[in-house]
């Protein structure tokens, strides 16, 4: 089969196309705007990319058109394949019917730490000797990829599949979010936040879309949910036919997973029994809770929790997740995908603890050569260029001890909204007006923390490359 995929660039859509090439299905995709990882992800299994959208594409005449959810009306290709009636279907579609049927499906949802969670899982799987398929939102770096098929065998024998589930909806002919076609055993509801501005008028209309999952599962399925998360609590009283493990519970409460200790030295506890203990690289309590979530999920399938913690010790964490870029003349430049504002306070808070020790040897020898944390974020969302949660920028970036903002063309002041900030934050009107300031303010010691869910034009090469010249001046 030759697919044709429109927005193959997209994390799930290029993970997508991974999946289909491996399986010997011939494909093609189109998209602009291509940025790393995912373009050298496509350009290393031989995937031929066309930039843009046009409509001449046609005369590749595939067998099917899978069209991703950033796919609208007027695309000149999109209204060419209408006019034509030619064969198309969405991504999460041709998943389910072509990947995931028979299979016992692990899905990651909820607005935060999907992706981090899902390479845990897939991880977990992979050192129980599961040879899990999985499609994950970013590149693991225990894996090298996004995506694999795992084991397939026949229908219902095939290893499990452990998939990153968005409710961002499916495709300009599908609003349902993407997770109700994967069909799961086990789902993950990590949490759940207002986002996607774009598509949902409020909460409610996303709870909704988590009760549809939830309503997708068989009585014979597991669901964990995060046990302090309000509007989780709020979906399962919607009703749940499913077994339900609580993560994050209080000691004291029954069956319930928690952690005991520091979130980079923990026990997992079930009540008062330990089940195992977690000793790893990965920052912040996010994390922490992460991986509680992903050892009961493990454990569904039969891998045992003491088993699932030790291999978190080898988990080496996903790419664009505090990835360190480069570091010149001991300034430390890392990439990170946050870009909801809770998300971006998270990240911070993780890189803040990990320097704290750090901070506090320096500032006894010297308070001006205390590392500090320079935050450094793009605005692209769908929903924080709408401007939906443009008052919760201060509270993001409080635990950075500068930030600088980009101004897009958003139609909201990026510097009227972190005016309570005062100096601490700067704004610029592009890249390298934005890269100069950073530099200008950049000293030995500080790490300088990039948040986007782009490109960013290349600020973390542009940011190093305007470091080392100059420092190669001085």
């Amino acid at each position: 089969m030759h697919l044709h995929i429109l927005g193959i660039c997209g994390t799930f859509m290029g993970g997508l196309a991974a999946l289909a090439s491996e399986a010997g299905h011939r494909v093609t995709g189109c998209d602009e705007a291509v940025y790393p990882p995912m373009s050298e992800q496509l350009r290393a299994l031989g995937i031929e990319l066309v930039e843009g959208f046009d409509a001449a594409q046609m005369a590749l005449a595939p067998d099917v058109y899978v069209v991703g959810n950033v796919i609208k009306r007027g695309n000149p290709l999109m209204e060419a394949i209408l006019e034509a009636g030619a064969r198309m279907t969405s991504g999460p579609q041709w998943l389910a019917e072509h990947v995931l049927h028979g299979r016992h499906v692990l899905a990651v949802a909820g607005t935060h730490g999907k992706t981090s969670t899902t390479a845990m899982l897939a991880w977990m799987l992979e050192s129980a000797g599961r040879e899990p398929g999985f499609l994950v939102g970013g590149i693991p770096v225990n894996f090298g990829v996004s995506a694999r098929l795992g084991r397939a065998g026949t229908a219902g024998q095939g290893s499990p599949f452990v998939i990153e589930a968005d409710e961002y909806d499916t495709a300009l002919f599908d609003k349902r979010s993407k997770f109700v076609h994967y069909r799961p055993r086990t789902a993950i509801l990590n949490n759940l936040e207002f986002d996607h501005a774009d598509i949902f008028p409020d909460l409610a209309a996303i709870e909704t879309q988590f009760h549809h999952l939830v309503r997708t599962m068989p009585a014979g399925g597991l669901v964990v949910v995060n046990a302090r998360d309000e509007a989780l609590q709020r979906v399962l009283k919607r009703g749940c036919w499913s077994r339900v493990q609580r993560f994050a519970t209080k000691r004291e409460e029954p069956g319930g997973l928690s952690a005991r200790g520091d979130p980079q030295a923990f026990d997992v506890l079930r009540g008062s029994l330990k089940l195992g203990r977690v000793e790893w690289e990965q920052l912040g309590e996010h994390n922490q809770l992460n991986a509680l979530a992903a050892v009961a999920a493990a454990e569904h399938v039969g891998v045992e929790p003491q088993a699932a913690t030790a291999a978190l010790g080898r988990f080496t964490g996903v790419r664009r997740r505090l990835e360190l870029r480069g570091e010149v003349a001991g300034i430390r430049v890392y990439d990170d995908f946050a870009h909801h504002p809770t998300a971006m306070r998270t990240t911070l808070d993780g890189l803040r603890r990990k320097l704290e020790k750090q901070q506090l040897a320096a500032a006894a020898a010297s308070p001006a050569s205390a590392p500090r944390i320079l935050a450094v974020f793009e605005p692209r969302s769908n929903t924080m260029k709408l401007g939906t949660m443009k008052a919760q920028l201060p509270w993001s970036l409080e635990e950075a001890d500068l930030a600088f903002a980009l101004q897009g063309p958003w139609g909201w002041s990026v510097a009227e909204a972190l005016a309570p900030m005062g100096t601490q934050a700067k704004v610029a009107d592009n890249v390298p007006a934005l890269v100069a300031t950073v530099v200008a303010a950049a000293r030995p010691g500080d790490h300088v923390l990039v948040m986007s869910n782009g490109g960013f034009d290349g600020i973390h090469g542009r940011l190093l490359e305007a470091l080392s010249a100059r420092h190669a001046v001085r």
